[in-house]
């Protein structure tokens, strides 16, 4: 019979050092667009919407308020995103990215292509692991 208590057979371990491992590889990828790894994330979203509510920020990328504004604050700082108040609801912070936040999307397109590489996965092991995920935070989030 399995331990059940062995390290190596805890799968929430296995998840938790895959994504410690997989953004280590990120940090070195990002050196290049000089942005961390959650920034990386909030402009994939905006490079998707152009314009979003700081609230909807958060949902997507879950992420609370106490996260995500310093991390917005050093963004717009860096001249990447700028700040402002909806003029439909002044109680909403609007985020955009400035022309040079809408130049680095080009700098990192390859950015995913080269993770993959890192990882060495192919074709249906690759779907197979998203799928699988993708099934896991479904069901997680109920």
């Amino acid at each position: 019979m399995k331990d059940v208590l062995l390290l190596e057979n805890q799968i929430c371990f296995k998840i938790y050092t895959a994504e410690r491992e997989i953004t280590k590889l990120y940090r070195s990828l990002l050196e290049d667009i000089g942005v961390t790894y959650p920034q990386y994330l909030a402009l994939l979203v905006l490079w998707e919407t152009e314009t979003i509510s700081v609230k909807d920020l958060g949902r997507k990328l879950f992420l609370d308020s106490g996260t995500l504004t310093p991390m917005l604050k050093r963004m717009e700082t860096n001249g990447i995103v700028e700040r402002h108040r909806s003029k439909e609801d002044e109680r909403s912070v609007l985020i955009s990215l400035t022309k040079l936040g809408v130049e680095m999307k080009e700098k990192a397109a390859c950015i995913p292509t080269r993770l993959i590489e890192s990882l060495e996965m192919e074709g249906e092991e690759l779907e197979q692991l998203d799928r699988t995920l993708t099934t896991i935070l479904g069901r997680l989030q109920k």
